[in-house]
């Protein structure tokens, strides 16, 4: 995660404009390392012929693991990618298993080992999460040349990596009863501003490889706004601990992240994706998934009793038959008194009629939250829809308000407090097990 203290991320800021200075001032790099200016290359080394595998310690990734991990994506995107995203993908593949490997053994080396049991019970939630069996995903995977194995490596490698944090991190990270008490009163005192939900895909970067990850983040904004999952990218490329629950960073006020973030979060809405942003260390893809008013009830939590009218078109009908016909539906919808009389009105004009207790406002589509919010009982809203889905109104019956949230616990912003620290000492940990580790590419 990307979430550090304000006054850190000043910190590293002016750390990192001193040392911009620094380097202003310093002979060039190449004065230094005494190379000569007519150099003659001997060899050549070409990315396009090496092939996408690795020994990483002894332990070999194959082009297998990375084809299948690869078709996990395109399945989640719905295969949507074009060729040469694929293969940018590809390589960015080949780093996060090399991540997880390096991950794995560290891991081992500290004589934790996860159980299959615990894999297989993981692996049986992400099944259930698209709705089948273990048995069922597994033929799924295997149709969509993917394999449960690629699966479960991932699932090892997040428990495997998670168990080794909690163990030799967390009990050093220390976070002060005092901090955690002033968090709560600065809570308090900013009741009723705003607190963001704010999904991240964090991509580490050196001075070295900044315009290659920066391609990569402007690659992967593209690839989302076409309608590709934020999480399942968030998922395999975020170098976040948040990649495991698809970069989601929970609810956040502006003033607990980097300035940064901060900015860009400041100027979006609801939906939008933004990026990528300069952060300490890399570059950050932002995804506002929700906003609320801190402490305050939000009138999109409410609950609501809804009748539903919907008129639908026979294959064929032009445009300008069905505009005729949503206009007579939109006439005769006006006439709705009540729920009492929409059963009636229905019946006029051949509408098929559907009642839905207990809906969340902030479980509908955008623009009907915006306009159920406003709607009293018993009004009707305008009519919605197309020639292909049909035309819709909805009635509202009834509607139960939400409370005022409360101020969260002690507990809670304690344990998110030492989440982030342990996050920023995780992404040191991994970059340490990288510079040690002797990787072969063959």
């Amino acid at each position: 995660m990307m979430l550090v203290l304000a006054c850190s991320a000043s910190t590293m800021v002016a750390t990192q404009t001193e040392a911009a200075a620094q380097a202003r001032e310093a002979p060039p790099a190449q004065n230094s390392l005494n190379i000569p200016d007519d150099v003659t290359l001997f060899g050549k080394s070409d990315p396009n012929i090496r092939k996408a595998t690795a020994i990483i310690n002894g332990e070999i990734v194959t082009g297998t693991d990375i084809d299948q991990r690869l078709a996990l994506i395109i399945t989640a995107n719905g295969g949507k990618i074009a060729d040469e995203e694929k293969e940018r993908l590809r390589l960015q593949v080949l780093r996060n298993l090399i991540d997880e490997t390096l991950q794995i053994q560290e891991a081992k080396a500290h004589d934790i080992v996860v159980d299959r049991a615990e894999v297989e019970q993981s692996y049986a939630r992400v099944a259930q999460n698209f709705g089948q069996s273990p048995d069922h995903f597994t033929e799924y995977l295997r149709q969509h040349n993917s394999s449960p194995a690629s699966i479960k490596r991932q699932i090892e490698g997040e428990l495997a990596w998670g168990r080794l944090l909690r163990r030799n991190v967390q009990p050093f990270v220390n976070v002060g009863e005092e901090e955690v008490q002033s968090i709560i009163e600065r809570m308090k005192a900013s009741k009723g501003e705003d607190e963001y939900r704010i999904g991240e895909i964090y991509l580490s970067a050196t001075p070295e490889n900044t315009q290659q990850i920066l391609g990569n983040a402007r690659n992967i904004i593209e690839q989302i706004k076409q309608g590709a999952s934020f999480q399942a990218y968030a998922r395999q490329f975020s170098e976040a601990s948040t990649a495991a629950v698809g970069g989601d960073l929970g609810w956040v006020r502006l003033a607990q992240i980097p300035n940064e973030l901060a900015v860009a979060a400041r100027e979006m809405q609801v939906g939008q994706i933004a990026g990528p942003v300069p952060v300490p260390g890399g570059f950050s893809i932002l995804l506002v998934m929700d906003k609320r008013k801190i402490l305050t009830a939000d009138p999109r939590d409410a609950l609501l009793s809804l009748k539903q009218l919907s008129i639908a078109f026979p294959e064929g009908t032009t445009q300008a038959q069905a505009s005729s016909r949503a206009g007579a539906f939109a006439d005769a919808t006006k006439k709705i008194q009540g729920c009492g009389t929409a059963n009636d009105i229905a019946a006029q004009v051949g509408a098929d009629v559907v009642d839905n207790d207990q809906v969340k406002i902030r479980d509908l589509p955008l623009p009907l939250q915006d306009m159920l919010v406003n709607l009293q009982v018993g009004e009707a809203s305008p009519p919605f829809g197309s020639v292909k889905d049909g035309v819709r109104v909805l009635v509202l019956c009834g509607r139960d308000d939400p409370q005022d949230a409360g101020t969260p616990s002690f507990d809670q912003i304690m344990t998110q407090l030492e989440d982030e620290r342990v996050n920023k000492r995780a992404r040191i940990y991994l970059r340490d097990l990288r510079r040690d580790a002797v990787i072969d590419y063959n």
